[in-house]
Parts: structure tokens; sequence; C-alpha cells
């Protein structure tokens, strides 16, 4: 893709300048910030009631209801004139070249409403006489649109996606948990205590899922229930997304499989080809050890993939399997993947045909991909290994909060010139020449990435990942709603996170035609990556949407 040279001085000064305050060093994974939830998460709110004062030694032995003052209206408006104001900025700026051409194209009406008949034929006359300039000028823009035609990048439409939802029989408690972890014996009493304080402080509810594996008494971790389990997230979603979208598996010609922990041999991918005898001229990759933002690196492969193949489908699946890489140590770092990582996984429909435009939900607009795992601190971060005894487990660092932070900058330094408005490009360069001139002190002005998207998928990694973007990005509650909500209903479900959240966002009939999404996840390695997405249409949730059993809430009267 090529950028003009305003989007690449604009992004030269993203890079040179941070533009989003850096996350809290001291804010680890082991930091707890008290956040209310529920299952409907404020869907139904009782009203407010109302109460009066009574005073109970009136003359005569009457009550008097004493009503209290009404409280002040605040003093709101310096930012009602300051809201209304950056908001008629914004639409000047995002309609500048319209304004700018409107007195040209009066000006040129003007002239034709004058021409008469002479002028016609003196013009015809002069195309005459330089007839071979006319058809050299039609000839290279018939070239130069040909070529346009034939090199722009196709488009990709998301079609649909399915999100799996295990039975009820797999769902793990808080007290089930730690009961289950005490019979196992392998945990000292430092162990518990620490896996009981991160369940409390995780964010996560009383209904996500465990593998079935390790609901067994004691847990029975093998290759064949890790194959269980892996078998049946993929054919579960798959079953689901090819009975919604009513496509035949043989017409699938691109799959990327994407699982971090478990890489079998033959492939997962593989077990998808036997299972639904997919063809055998079909492209089939599978990513593995790419962590929790593999989701956005298979779509952008996909992706990529469709620019070569001419109307074609492409499947993305994308989970993470937990039965072999549950830790039984006692070391603390390697045991917050066990608080956190639950059962989940996601399969995509991607198409470049031109008629799944109408019936696809979203257009994938931007893909953006940072690795950052030049740095060693960031390269070991998220690192799996043996602890002293032996046992093989993830260990997560107390750096990586602040290494998040890092990989989220340099990813929105790329991302920022491509979808913000030019209204923000232009008062963040201001504010950057106005910090180089006046005052190095003054704070960057962050840009209001509101104004570019409508819903935001954040990787539910845990709840101080979601609680610093939605500090630093200066998003509301509603904006991270679906973050949270996922994270307390299905746990961390890894790289498919970012769909449930999707999910989400459709059940509650928020996904309007021409709203915009940003998926961003992060990963070991370290990585972050961004997807946006467009609805080309007002989207309704699946008949196999994970939230079903949650949203539409039915209210008697």
């Amino acid at each position: 893709m090529t950028h003009g040279p305003w989007q690449l001085m604009v992004a030269w000064t993203f890079i040179s300048q941070s533009y989003i305050y850096p996350f809290n060093h001291s804010n680890s994974i082991y930091h707890h910030k008290h956040y209310h939830s529920s299952s409907q998460n404020r869907l139904l709110q009782p009203p407010m009631s109302t109460s009066s004062h009574h005073h109970p030694t009136a003359p005569g032995g009457a009550a008097v209801e004493v009503q209290p003052p009404p409280r002040p209206l605040p003093n709101f408006l310096a930012s009602v004139k300051l809201k209304h104001g950056k908001l008629g900025y914004h639409y000047l700026m995002s309609h500048l070249l319209t304004l700018c051409l409107l007195p040209l194209i009066a000006v040129a009406a003007l002239h034709l409403s004058r021409l008469n008949v002479h002028d016609i034929e003196k013009l015809y006359s002069q195309i005459e006489c330089n007839l071979i300039v006319v058809m050299a000028l039609s000839g290279a823009a018939v070239i130069g649109s040909t070529a346009y035609l034939m090199t722009r990048p196709r488009p990709v439409y998301l079609v649909d996606y399915s999100c799996y939802r295990p039975p009820d029989n797999l769902k793990v408690k808080f007290d089930v948990f730690m009961e289950r972890s005490r019979l196992h014996g392998r945990f000292n009493d430092s162990a518990l205590e620490f896996q009981k304080k991160i369940l409390e402080r995780s964010g996560l509810g009383e209904e996500t899922y465990l593998p079935e594996a390790l609901h067994s008494i004691p847990p029975r971790p093998s290759m064949a229930a890790a194959r269980k389990e892996a078998e049946d997230v993929m054919f579960g979603a798959l079953e689901n997304l090819f009975k919604s979208t009513k496509i035949n598996p043989t017409d699938i010609g691109v799959l990327v499989m994407n699982c971090s922990l478990f890489n079998p041999t033959p492939s997962l991918s593989s077990v998808i080809v036997n299972k639904y005898k997919l063809r055998g001229n079909i492209k089939t990759f599978n990513l593995g050890g790419m962590g929790c933002s593999a989701g956005v690196i298979a779509v952008d492969l996909a992706k990529d993939m469709l620019q070569v193949h001419r109307n074609t489908y492409a499947v993305v699946v994308s989970m993470e399997n937990i039965t072999q890489n549950w830790y039984f140590g006692n070391k603390k770092s390697m045991l917050i993947p066990n608080c956190l990582f639950r059962v989940g996984g996601a399969a995509v429909l991607l198409s470049n045909r031109t008629a799944d435009k109408h019936r696809a939900k979203y257009k994938l607009l931007h893909t953006v991909r940072t690795h950052c795992g030049a740095d060693d601190t960031a390269f070991n971060c998220v690192y799996q290994e043996q602890d002293e005894s032996g046992r093989v487990g993830v260990s997560l660092s107390k750096d990586l909060m602040a290494i998040a932070g890092g990989a989220l900058k340099a990813n929105i330094t790329t991302l920022g010139p491509l979808v913000l408005p030019i209204s923000e490009q232009v008062l963040f360069f201001a504010s950057l020449i106005a910090r180089k001139v006046m005052d190095s002190k003054m704070k960057p002005y962050i840009p209001d990435f509101k104004l570019a998207f409508d819903h935001f998928c954040i990787h539910a990694g845990g709840r101080a990942v979601i609680d610093e973007l939605e500090k630093n990005l200066q998003l509301s509650d509603e904006h991270v709603e679906p973050s949270r909500m996922t994270l307390y209903r299905f746990g961390n479900t890894s790289s498919s996170s970012i769909w449930y959240e999707l999910a989400y966002t459709e059940a509650k009939g928020r996904m309007k035609k021409g709203n915009r999404v940003w998926q961003i996840a992060f990963g070991s390695g370290f990585k972050c990556n961004s997807a946006v997405w467009e609805a080309v249409r007002t989207v309704k949730p699946s008949e196999s949407n994970p939230w079903a059993d949650k949203f539409p809430v039915e209210i008697s009267i």
C-alpha cells in the first residue's frame, strides 16, 4: 500500500513522539482493580428510588416531610462549548476538500451555462484539429484505468464466523477449581493461596470451561485427551459455521489453523482436511507458538492468500489447547495461566468473491502487525520453560504490562495514519510543533480513536490489560464492555477471544451498517496485532452466537 507525503510525514511524527501515555510499570499481571460484573453487565438496572426525610418531633406529633434541597446543576457550559467546538472542527476538516471544491464547481457551472451553439462548434473543430493528441490521451486513460483495476487489492469479506461454546458439564466454579487443585496434591499451601487470590482478582466468572481431562480426579492429561479437546473445539466451531453459511467444505481454497501450544503430527490443519475431506489442492497453514495474537496473524495470512487466488473461500480456525499445558508445579509466575486460560475457539469464513459482498457481515480494511522480538526483555516476557522440578509451564514476566504498552504504541503508530480522520492528525501535528517550539513539558495530544472506531475488541488477556487500554485510549465503559464480559463469561480463550467479543457486540444489537471495529491482540514473542473491519450491513447475531443464552433478555410487564 502506498501513502501520500502527508501520511508519511504524519507517520514519522507518530514514530518520533509517544502520543499515548506509557503503561504504568507498577501495573503487572498481579494488578487488581475493583470491578463489579454480572452475567448481564448492567443490561437491566432498576430505576433509582427516591426517599424523603421525616422529622419525628414536629408540633402536634404529626410527621412533617422535609424535602432535601435540589442538587445544583453542574457548571458544564465550558465543557459543552469545548465539545461542540471540537465536533465542529472535526466536521470542518472531514469535509474540507468538498468545501474547497464547491467554489470551483460553481464557477465551472456558470461558464458552462453561458455556452452557445457557436462555442460548441468551435470546440468540436479544435478537437478535430488535435485528434491524435485526444486519442493518445484517451488511450492513456483507458490503459491507466485498466492497470488500476487489475492491480488494486481485492476486497476481503467476512461472510460469517462461529465461536465454540463447550457443554455445561465442563463449567468450573472457583470452589471446584480450588478443591481439585488441593486434591491433586502437588501444589503447596503457598501456591494454592496464590491461585485463590489470582482467581478472585482475575475478572473471570463462575461459568468458564476447562477440558474434560482436568475435571477428572486426579487429572488425566494425555495426548489422546488433548486431541479430543482440539477436535471438540475445531469441529464444534466449523460445524456451526458450515451450517450458517451453507457452503460446501470442498469449496474452501485456503485453510489457516492456529494453536500455540499443541502441535501434533499430523498437524491440526490436516486433521480438519481429513475430517471434511477437503480438496487436494487446498492451501493449508498451521501456525504454532505465536500466542494470543495469532488470530489476527491468521487473518492477515488468509488476506494475503486471497489476493493471489481469485474467487476463493478461506477459513481461519483459532484456538488454544489446555489439556497438556496445565502446570502442576509451584512457581507463581507459571501458575497464572492456570487461573486465566479456558477452553474456547472460533472459525471464520473469509471470501474475495464479489457475489458474497451482499451476504457478508464485514469488510476487512486493515491489518497491522508489530513484532518486538528483537528486544530480549520482550522476547522472554511470555516464555515456555521447565521449573526447578522439571515441570513444564508458561512463565509470565512482571514486565509484561510495560512491554505490552510499548508494543501497543508501536502498533498504533502505524495504524493511526491509516484510520484517524485528518482532523486528529492535524491536531497531533500541531501539538508536536507546539511542544518543540514553546514548551517541551507540554503533554502530547492523544488522538481520539473513538472518532476512527465505533467498537473495540480488546483481547481479554486479563483485567489489567483491559484496564490499561481503557485508561490510555480514553475509552468508555461501553467500549470495553465486550472485553470485560468475555473475560467474565469465557475467560482468556487466547487467540479466539476477539471473536467472542465481536459476537457480544452483535448479541447486544449494537453493530450497524458502516460501523468500524478494531480488534487488537497481544501475544508471545512479543507481538501486538490489529485488524480493522467495517460492517457492510446492520449485523444480527447468528443462531450459534455464544451469547444466545444471555441475550436478548425477555422482560415481563
